[in-house]
């Protein structure tokens, strides 16, 4: 059976030059929010704090990417990639 998963979206192909973070302590786990200004979309998601910050944020921001990329997508009528809609 063939998988229907897409490639990771980079986010320099969503055109993503600038993200704000936000880190919160929720338990024992690390609560980050990932921003685009330019778009607004926020994706929030949780992590080990033990993986770092850096490891986080890279995380964060491919899951931003990939928002920015699907929600292209569906404007643009399901089909096609990033350049479909600009």
């Amino acid at each position: 059976m063939r998988s229907t998963r897409r490639p990771p979206v980079s986010p320099a192909a969503v055109g993503l030059r600038e993200v704000l973070y936000e880190f919160r302590r929720v338990g024992r786990y690390l609560r980050v929010v990932a921003i685009d200004p330019v778009t607004g979309t926020e994706v929030i998601m949780m992590g080990d704090p033990k993986a770092g910050t850096t490891e986080l944020k890279r995380l964060a921001m491919r899951k931003l990417a990939y928002v920015i990329d699907k929600r292209r997508r569906e404007a643009a009528g399901g089909a096609g990639g990033v350049d479909k809609l600009a």
